[in-house]
């Protein structure tokens, strides 16, 4: 038996996602435990659909036990992102290795590239503090100051799912995990590529041509006939979601709300309150984010914020990590894995959120997210759905 685990997002899956599966299969993997992304996702967005119907998809696709990253881990940084999902399948206690995909497709290279960033932050960091001053992020001063030690290094931390890849690594580092990496090329379309290529095409590429169609047979060649089905029957049943929807409870919470308060919010830094607080005049969400974008705060980052700032999640929510682990569908393999981690687990799994949300004060907070979460989640659906959605959510338990 072989536990492999996955961190995604499935906003849709695409053949992309099916490759990684089966190569992780091939490298000897039994069972696979899916991480994902619930309701919002990282890019700073709502995702396309519900978060148990991508997990009951996701158990149809390859995946045997998929379980919640809580909300504040998916709207955040990718260093954060990728600690509480690492953290997650740490804590299973019966997880062996963590698959990923990277342009390099090279685990060596990746630890290379994690050892250099690590020295150069240490050694370089008036230097990159100076690139910073020019209005530049923090990854584009890192890469200006290593590209001019190791090209070879810049080259590779230059490529999103690289990065991503290292944050991975520098989580399992951190908590002394003894999961194993392991890495698979990323195949044709890139990340967030607008081109697809042999069947093979982003997700961000996907959302767009679904956002312009809004039919699911003009995307049916870059994934399965299962997840082409299930998007069909949400656009018909209006059970898709764009954020969009929610751009007049944005600009309705960014004009009820002090500078002092948005500087309490996740990821806020560096007086960026008062550049979002000087946007509170904005007629419309994307005047809003253009005007608060620069050159160091990427448009993910700052769709980010905002969205922390509608669900309340502040600096203080992202000092622990997962009080619990949320189970949203598994198969007979998935019981497998429940029966092997019963007891190794550090944290508490379960698929109740009722149940969580009673173990300690920080279950209770990071339920309350999740649950508020879900209700504006509702809002920005075609068809609005009721309050407390999470409470009443049936579980996918796939046992053919």
């Amino acid at each position: 038996m072989k536990i492999s685990g996955i961190i995604c997002e499935y906003n849709p899956f695409h053949n992309g996602h099916l490759h990684h599966i089966r190569e992780t299969r091939k490298n000897g993997a039994t069972h696979i435990v899916a991480v994902m992304s619930g309701n919002f996702v990282q890019r700073g967005d709502t995702a396309y659909m519900d978060k148990l119907e991508r997990a009951r998809l996701a158990v149809r696709s390859g995946a045997d036990l998929v379980i919640e990253l809580p909300v504040q881990y998916c709207l955040s940084s990718a260093e954060k992102f990728a600690e509480g999902a690492v953290y997650l399948l740490d804590s299973l206690g019966a997880v062996d290795e963590i698959s990923f995909g990277s342009e390099c497709g090279s685990v060596e290279k990746l630890f290379k590239a994690m050892e250099t960033i690590e020295i150069a932050a240490s050694l370089y960091e008036k230097d990159i503090r100076q690139i910073m001053e020019k209005g530049y992020t923090y990854p584009r001063a890192l890469s200006s100051v290593i590209n001019g030690k190791s090209p070879e290094i810049a080259d590779i931390i230059t490529s999103p799912n690289n990065m991503l890849a290292i944050e991975y690594l520098r989580a399992l580092k951190k908590f002394g995990s003894s999961v194993k990496p392991f890495t698979i090329n990323r195949v044709h379309a890139s990340h967030d590529g607008m081109m697809p290529e042999n069947g093979y095409a982003s997700a961000s590429f996907i959302r767009e041509k679904l956002a312009g169609y809004n039919e699911a047979s003009v995307i049916s060649e870059y994934t399965t006939s299962i997840w082409t089905e299930a998007i069909d029957s949400a656009i018909r049943n209006g059970s898709t979601a764009s954020v969009q929807r929610l751009e007049r409870i944005l600009l309705y919470k960014l004009r009820i709300t002090s500078a002092e308060e948005i500087a309490g919010i996740s990821d806020v830094g560096q007086g960026l309150e008062n550049r979002i607080f000087g946007a509170r005049m904005a007629g419309s969400l994307d005047e809003l984010l253009f005007t608060v974008k620069t050159k160091r705060y990427t448009m993910s980052r700052i769709r980010r914020i905002m969205l922390c700032l509608l669900l309340g999640i502040t600096k203080d929510d992202m000092k622990n990590y997962p009080a619990y682990g949320r189970i949203l569908a598994f198969n007979e393999r998935g019981k497998e894995i429940l029966a092997k981690a019963k007891n190794s687990t550090r944290i508490p799994f379960s698929t109740s959120i009722a149940k969580l949300s009673q173990i300690n004060e920080s279950a209770q907070r990071f339920a309350e997210l999740e649950i508020k979460a879900s209700d504006v989640y509702g809002l920005a659906m075609e068809k609005i759905t009721s309050a407390e959605k999470d409470y009443r959510a049936k579980i996918m338990i796939d046992m053919e």
